[in-house]
């Protein structure tokens, strides 16, 4: 049984203080800085693990929190957190910055999360294994990749999960499910490395 990490989860009463938050901040966007220090460093964590370069990292978390405070007005509230929106524009950034830099995508997952993920495979945690799973890692699209950070190295639900790529709960449990099973497909296939 997977622990809930209360960093991503959200209870009814963490979810209404947001809300006010929210409406205190469309209000004045000088009210936007609990909302900014709340997931300030969770957004940046995203995006630096998709980046190769920590500088860029952060330009691209700062143009994650403009576009944000400036399109707040438009933000419905639909019962996840506000991270799930800061997600989407983040993607859309990074995405863009890839583009506009010609820059390849990175994948930075530190030892605990690679220990964490290996659990899914019910295989033992060696450097060998490590190989293999960053080789399995680097044959997924990026909505496949995507879909296994927020799963397994975020532990986001999967009605966050949908929320942040525009699809619903269901939707994102089944291609999620693909993703792994694909992943699993390629990391059982390469076991001679």
């Amino acid at each position: 049984m997977r622990s809930v990490n209360p960093i991503y989860h959200h209870s009814t009463q963490m979810l209404s203080q947001e809300q006010e938050w929210i409406t205190k901040a469309k209000e004045n966007p000088k009210n936007f800085a609990p909302l900014y220090e709340k997931y300030h460093e969770q957004i940046f964590r995203y995006v630096y693990q998709r980046m190769d370069d920590k500088q860029s990292a952060y330009d691209v978390t700062s143009q994650v929190f403009l576009k944000a405070i400036h399109n707040l007005k438009k933000f419905e509230f639909r019962g996840v957190p506000l991270a799930s929106w800061l997600y989407r524009i983040a993607k859309s950034e990074l995405n863009q910055s890839f583009r506009d830099k010609k820059a390849k995508r990175a994948i930075n997952i530190d030892d605990i999360q690679v220990a964490t993920f290996m659990e899914v495979f019910e295989e033992e945690t060696n450097s060998i294994n490590k190989k293999r799973l960053f080789n399995a890692l680097k044959g997924l699209n990026e909505s496949e990749l995507q879909l296994i950070e927020l799963r397994y190295f975020e532990d986001r639900p999967y009605r966050e999960i949908g929320e942040i790529i525009d699809v619903k709960e269901n939707n994102a449990k089944v291609k999620t499910f693909r993703a792994l099973e694909k992943l699993k497909k390629s990391f059982n296939k390469n076991i001679r490395l």
